[in-house]
């Protein structure tokens, strides 16, 4: 009888570890994970994504801070970019999904990735869910935040020269005036948070971006959450989403 029992409870472990490798196998085959990050400039994209890294462990991709390395290294496409950039006009599609594309076919995008800033209009969008429609179903974040509220962080914002570190001179300032407290770098306004520029930048969004809502509104696959509460709330709302 005890025989008997032992014989049938270790074929059942056998036939459960036969079961476990096609999961495995359909796991390791798995689509990719594409997050898309909406919103209006300084809504906080580049926060949230930053935090949904740590959390998800896919690569943060922020097509602004790939245009401006790119414009740092004075290559090609950053002279080119340069001239749009600071006049707080959209960089050409052609120009960023080139860019982009080429980022994202790198292997440590083959789980999936986040985007920041990208993609800002219908021609992108269209190319990348072009790409992306055999392969994966993209999840939309659409951070919400008035005009008002943006002027006034953008407005406020200051870059550590050195090192990128971000500071707000109301909300987060440094401990000491125009000193980076992790590398004393200089502290500069970058030229599109400038007043004039950010309000030029917002009616560019809401000209050609917004409707972007509206494209994945119709897709099914946008989940809006508002900015109006502090960047723990917005984080927390977002991983509802993605549950």
């Amino acid at each position: 009888m005890i025989k008997q029992l032992f014989a049938t409870l270790c074929a059942g472990i056998f036939m459960a570890g036969s079961h476990s490798s096609p999961l495995l196998h359909a796991d390791e085959k798995a689509s990719p994970r594409v997050l898309i990050m909406l919103g209006p400039p300084g809504a906080g994209k580049g926060t949230q994504a930053a935090l949904l890294q740590q959390k998800t462990h896919l690569p943060h991709i922020s097509t602004g801070d790939l245009l401006r390395d790119h414009v740092r290294q004075e290559t090609e496409l950053g002279k080119k970019a340069k001239t749009f950039m600071s006049g707080g006009q959209l960089v050409p599609d052609q120009l960023i999904m080139d860019m982009l594309f080429d980022r994202v076919s790198q292997p440590d995008c083959a789980q999936g990735y986040i985007l920041d800033g990208f993609p800002r209009t219908l021609t992108q969008a269209q190319a990348l869910q072009e790409k992306l429609q055999k392969q994966t179903k993209p999840l939309v974040i659409n951070l919400e935040l008035e005009d008002a509220e943006i002027i006034e962080r953008l407005s406020k914002r200051v870059t550590c020269e050195q090192c990128g570190t971000p500071y707000h001179l109301a909300y987060s300032p440094p401990k000491i005036k125009d000193e980076c407290d992790k590398c004393r770098g200089k502290l500069i306004q970058r030229s599109d948070d400038h007043r004039d520029v950010v309000i030029k930048r917002l009616k560019v969004y809401h000209e050609q971006t917004a409707p972007l809502i509206r494209f994945y509104n119709k897709l099914n696959i946008l989940h809006s959450v508002s900015c109006k509460q502090s960047k723990e709330q917005v984080f927390t709302q977002i991983l509802g989403k993605l549950n």
